[in-house]
């Protein structure tokens, strides 16, 4: 054996294989002993992955002992061992004066450690809506672009709004794996269209399909933290909170990518990684730890009011110098939010639980995201570890609307519980028991000194980011602070520029589009804090609302349609809405519309504006929210109108589950009762704060429906069934005209009642009429399961999850009375959508 090894070495030598070496054809260069399993080399980046190299440099006997192996140099990152780590973390739904690092009265010492071991950004931009953001962040691409002109949720037909992100337009993570970085996504995915939302793929616009190695985390726009129904590990479905009371998902991802930063290092302590970090808080529900409630409770940082907040957030924000101390607070929306010494005392009372709820979710996030942080420092990685944390992917949520909601599945359907009613889940507000948001008044009071909110994209209210950005072996101006213009189409850049990696020309075979952002590297240099911005224009568009930055100037559409208002109607032609100019060089805070003063310019810019539409697949705007979901689009089950299972099958999420809203239909299932009895779940969709289930309660046939948590109505057959064979059906009748044609006028043919017939062996055993169904939407981080229910239950005094059936189900049916709609009828649908002019 030891001359065996002796004569592989004097062969490699002879073969002029030792040292390093360049493949001229793609300049890669070769670290390290050539054709041993050490054998290193980098890329150009041209390609990837790059082209096929069959050069062996060994030698090929007839036998093995006369023959010299030859092994394939591994791909390594450009800069080798000194290639920075990228730890990329964004939260959710959080106005620019959330945290403390941003003058913000909640606690942020993670942010706050960023910001001091580096810059802060003070002129930093979302799209205003999580989705567009997110999908920008991670590709460089302005959200129409990448077809995220909405969430897909509110997918459409047109190129910049059906949600389905080209190849052409690969990924930071997928250009990075590409030169030898592992890749890990955790928390928040909402860039998956529904069609491929299920567990039978494909993949290809899931993180692991997007160039992520690794995934943890859920499915959708929001989710319990306590029982998220639609929980992911790389591709599959998993329920890690059953039967672990106190699990939270803020703490358990923390503890996933803490677990799988260590993986990496201990076995592969020379690879640099991008750990891209998106928390689902703060979007709501609002979902903290009893502790970090009763912490943040007794600090009393709520109880003066919203009008007090803002004086409080206004005056740190100067003595931090995040704001000009010559910045003027935006005026409160009278007309539209009650002052503070309106509100009534027992409407004190809940909401500043809501804001010390939300303020807990805050700190809690911050807390364990710091624990992330924490994890790269004792890996002894912080001192290369480029990190970039933004707090919110836009402003603060406004879907909470005038009095906040124990039930946000609820209040974006236009229902929302008085105070008093709201007032029984005082004491579990936050828990599993709450489906929480808060009310209107904090949401403006927290993106302090703009106006407006998340989903307002003409106004920094909506857009302005607090962003740190820490990389201890570049940055020197430690606690710094930039007000340069940027956006998130910039993220990407910057973290390839600090990487060293080249923005491909072709990616599997694709040609790639040009990035749109630019990189803000420059920035790091202090010679450079104050150099003018390399961001000159960008162009803002959601919901019709819209905008145009330029050098200096935005100029702004009016806020037509306040963004906590779903009720479906028409704000008019968005083209047509008035514009506002606002001198961002003297007016920090788009305090003074100069329109008038500068006819010349708005012209300028409006022309600029439509340039940029035409450009990135901006048009047809819409001004409609949360009506269009109701739009058919691809799903797994467009198109059919009945559905067959036998056995268990769950973990059919939300946008492709067969959907009985605003229709009639029948469930029928063949069972066998096993000796003894059985109970147990036959099928469900939804859970807690909206849904139904029929199953087995006690061996009792039973139908629940769970109107958005507010009333539950339930059939119910009067005894067990005897074992053997049975069939059990269930049929419902609806009142209105349904989501097939929206009576062509308006949404009010939604949400109407019907009359439910329950049976066994065809014997009616129950009837009952009810007066209101689900308007949109069922709870859209819970699945559609048979057999079981893998979330939360639609009735809680029925039964705990997984409430597995325990009989057989030889074959369920469920049959819906819901005609396809042909291009004309969704034209139609699409015109009754926008029918109704707004009332003033």
């Amino acid at each position: 054996m030891k001359t065996y090894r002796i004569m592989i070495g004097i062969a490699l030598v002879a073969t002029g294989l030792a040292g390093c070496k360049t493949n001229e054809t793609d300049q890669s260069r070769v670290i390290g002993t050539p054709g041993l399993p050490s054998a290193k080399t980098t890329l150009d980046g041209k390609q990837l992955p790059p082209p096929v190299d069959d050069h062996f440099g060994g030698t090929i006997e007839r036998n093995a002992i006369d023959s010299t192996p030859y092994w394939p140099p591994t791909v390594v990152a450009p800069k080798g061992k000194d290639a920075p780590n990228v730890l990329l973390i964004i939260t959710d739904d959080a106005g620019y004066g959330v945290s403390s690092t941003f003058g913000g009265v909640i606690p942020t010492p993670a942010l706050d450690r960023v910001a001091n071991n580096g810059l802060r950004y003070t002129h930093f931009h979302s799209t205003a809506v999580c989705s567009p953001t997110r999908a920008s962040l991670i590709t460089g691409r302005n959200h129409h672009r990448m077809g995220t002109g909405a969430i897909p949720e509110l997918s459409t037909g047109y190129p910049g709004y059906n949600c389905l992100m080209t190849k052409d337009k690969a990924s930071v993570a997928r250009i990075l794996k590409g030169h030898g970085y592992v890749t890990s996504w955790f928390g928040k995915n909402h860039n998956t269209p529904d069609i491929q939302i299920s567990k039978i793929g494909p993949y290809d616009q899931w993180p692991l399909g997007l160039g992520f190695d690794y995934f943890y985390g859920f499915m959708g726009g929001d989710t319990s933290q306590w029982q998220p129904g639609n929980l992911v590990r790389n591709t599959t479905y998993i329920h890690p909170y059953e039967n672990e009371p106190g699990w939270n998902l803020v703490t358990a991802m923390a503890d996933d990518a803490i677990d799988y930063m260590r993986t990496v290092d201990a076995l592969s302590p020379d690879q640099p990684f991008f750990l891209y970090y998106a928390p689902g808080a703060t979007h709501a529900p609002h979902h903290p730890t009893p502790e970090w409630i009763e912490k943040i409770s007794k600090m009393e940082l709520f109880n003066d009011g919203w009008h007090e907040l803002r004086k409080t957030i206004f005056a740190n924000q100067k003595k931090l110098g995040v704001i000009p101390q010559d910045a003027k607070l935006t005026p409160w929306p009278k007309d539209l939010i009650k002052e503070w010494d309106q509100v009534s005392e027992q409407e004190k009372k809940l909401f500043i639980k809501q804001a010390n709820v939300f303020a807990a979710y805050v700190a809690y996030t911050d807390h364990e995201i710091g624990r992330v942080i924490q994890t790269v420092e004792d890996l002894g990685r912080l001192d290369n570890t480029l990190i970039i944390y933004i707090t919110g992917d836009n402003g603060t949520s406004s879907e909470g609307g005038a009095t906040g909601t124990p039930n946000e599945i609820a209040s974006v359907q236009g229902l929302h519980l008085p105070v008093e009613a709201q007032m029984q889940y005082y004491d579990v507000w936050g828990s599993d028991q709450t489906y929480p948001h808060m009310s209107v008044g904090w949401t403006w009071a927290f993106g302090t000194p703009f106006s407006w909110t998340k989903m307002v994209c003409s106004h920094f209210g909506g857009t302005k980011q607090g962003t740190a950005i820490s990389w201890p072996k570049v940055i020197k101006d430690k606690g710094g602070i930039r007000n340069q213009f940027h956006h998130v189409v910039d993220i990407a850049p910057t973290i390839m520029e600090a990487t060293g990696v080249p923005l491909p020309e072709m990616i599997d075979g694709i040609a790639q589009d040009p990035m749109d952002g630019v990189s803000m590297l420059y920035t790091f240099d202090e010679q450079n804090a104050d150099a003018p911005s390399t961001h000159k224009t960008q162009y803002f568009e959601m919901i019709g609302d819209h905008a145009i930055y330029h050098d200096g100037w935005i100029l702004s559409t009016k806020v037509m349609r306040p963004p906590w208002d779903n009720s479906g109607k028409n704000y008019g032609d968005p083209s047509t809405w008035p514009w506002e100019l606002y001198d961002l060089s003297k007016d920090w805070t788009q305090y003074n519309d100069v329109s008038a003063q500068y006819p010349e310019k708005v012209t300028e810019l409006e022309k600029l504006f439509w340039e940029e539409a035409e450009k990135n697949q901006v048009l047809p705007m819409d001004t409609t929210t949360f009506t269009r979901s109701l739009l058919p689009r691809p799903n797994l089950s467009a198109g059919r109108s009945v559905f067959n299972y036998s056995g268990e099958v769950t973990g059919t999420p939300n946008g492709n589950a067969p959907n009985v809203l605003a229709s009639s239909f029948n469930l029928k299932a063949e069972v066998v009762v096993p000796e003894g009895g059985a109970e147990g779940m036959l099928v469900t969709h939804g859970g807690r704060f909206a849904g139904y289930g029929f199953y087995l309660l006690k061996g009792k046939p039973t139908f629940t429906y769970n109107l958005l948590g507010m009333q539950r109505f339930k059939w119910e057959g009067a005894a067990a069934l005897a074992p053997g064979k049975h069939t059990l059906e269930f049929d419902f009748q609806y009142d209105g005209l349904g989501a097939a044609t929206l009576q062509y006028g308006s949404p009010s043919g939604l949400g109407q009642g019907g009359a439910g017939i329950l049976k066994v062996d065809g014997q009616v055993v129950a009837t009952k009429k009810i007066d209101k169904t689900i308007p949109m939407l069922m709870q859209w981080c819970e699945s559609f399961d048979v057999g079981a229910d893998t979330g939360s239950p639609v009735s809680d005094k029925d039964y705990k999850c997984p409430f597995r059936f325990t009989g057989t189900l030889d074959q369920l049916t469920l049959t819906i009375d819901r005609p396809e709609l042909s291009p004309e009828d969704i034209k139609k649908l699409q015109d009754a959508m926008h029918a109704n002019p707004a009332e003033d």
